[in-house]
């Protein structure tokens, strides 16, 4: 069984306003082990970044400017999900704006659901936890999966954490690791290394919140947390 966890980050929450994707990252899983086989991009979206998403990933408009088109990777994309399973949290949200992007590209390409299943993790846990928050977040902490590393959304790093959570949810493991053979845990740790790696050699800035900007980034939030 293939499966491909994904995530994404935009410019803002809206595909009906105009928002588009700045980042893709997918890990391979096959029998419910990571093989170590991902694809990333950020990706320029064309437009700018709004205030309260910058806020939340931290990937800033400089940093975009020199990044591809979304249809310079989709190619690519759509060969690396083909006929897999996709694991998504809040999988409507990432699915819309994954096929916007695809409509844009004017490339006959079909709507992900053609290409892929896919899994929301936000629905399963909703109903494993029916009235309790169900982010990330709130999930990493009910199944004891490390999320210190998390000072802002990133969808790679988000993969790995969503990964660990949903073998949780779905096999009622206690830990990502636990009854794997050696080379399983040593293929499954170096993709975790490798992601950290990743999101340490782009070295993204944090910048400190003027007034404005924090009351933006909580309008956000508010809005996030009603999607989620």
């Amino acid at each position: 069984m293939r499966q491909i966890v994904l995530d994404t980050e935009t410019t803002g929450l809206h595909v009906e306003e105009g928002h588009r994707i700045i980042e893709i990252a997918c890990l391979e899983m096959i029998n419910r082990r990571l093989t170590g086989k991902t694809f990333h991009h950020y990706i320029h979206p064309q437009r700018e970044v709004e205030a309260g998403a910058f806020a939340i990933h931290g990937i800033s408009n400089e940093f975009l400017r020199d990044k591809p088109l979304f249809n310079h990777v989709a190619e690519e994309f759509l060969a690396f999900i083909n006929g897999a399973e996709l694991i998504i949290h809040n999988a409507p949200f990432d699915v819309s704006f994954l096929n916007h992007e695809l409509l844009l590209a004017k490339a006959n390409y079909k709507s992900i659901s053609d290409y892929c299943n896919v899994i929301d993790t936000l629905q399963i846990a909703r109903k494993l936890h029916a009235g309790q928050r169900n982010s990330l977040d709130a999930l990493c902490k009910r199944y004891g999966v490390d999320n210190s590393r998390r000072d802002l959304h990133g969808a790679l790093i988000d993969t790995d954490l969503l990964a660990q959570v949903y073998l949780s949810m779905t096999g009622g493991q206690e830990t990502f690791f636990d009854n794997l053979s050696a080379n399983q845990q040593d293929t499954n740790k170096n993709t975790t290394t490798m992601i950290h790696q990743t999101i340490e050699r782009h070295n993204l800035i944090v910048l400190h919140a003027e007034k404005e900007e924090l009351e933006e980034h909580a309008k956000y939030l508010e809005l996030l947390e009603k999607q989620r």
